[in-house]
C-alpha cells in the first residue's frame, strides 16, 4: 500500500496550497512535521499559483491501494 504525507499550507492569496512526500517514514511525528512545514515557509523556497507560502494548515497521510487486473 502506498503512502504519501500532504503537507497543505494557507498562501497569500487566502488559498491553500499542497507538497507531497512519497512514503513518509513512520511512525509521524506531528511537532517534527510542524517544523518542517515552518522550514519550508521561511525558506521561502515555493511558490504557487496562489500566492506564497505563508502558514501552516494542515498535514495528513495519505493510503493508496491499487489492484490491476488482467484484461485477456
Amino acid at each position: 500500500m502506498a503512502k504519501t504525507l500532504e503537507l497543505q499550507f494557507v498562501t497569500s492569496l487566502g488559498k491553500t496550497s499542497k507538497l507531497t512526500v512519497e512514503n513518509p517514514i513512520e511512525p509521524i511525528s506531528t511537532a517534527a512535521v510542524k517544523l518542517a512545514m515552518e522550514a519550508i515557509i521561511a525558506s521561502n523556497a515555493f511558490y504557487s499559483n496562489y500566492g506564497n507560502l505563508v502558514g501552516v494548515d494542515s498535514a495528513r497521510v495519505v493510503e493508496r491501494n491499487v489492484t490491476d487486473y488482467e484484461i485477456v
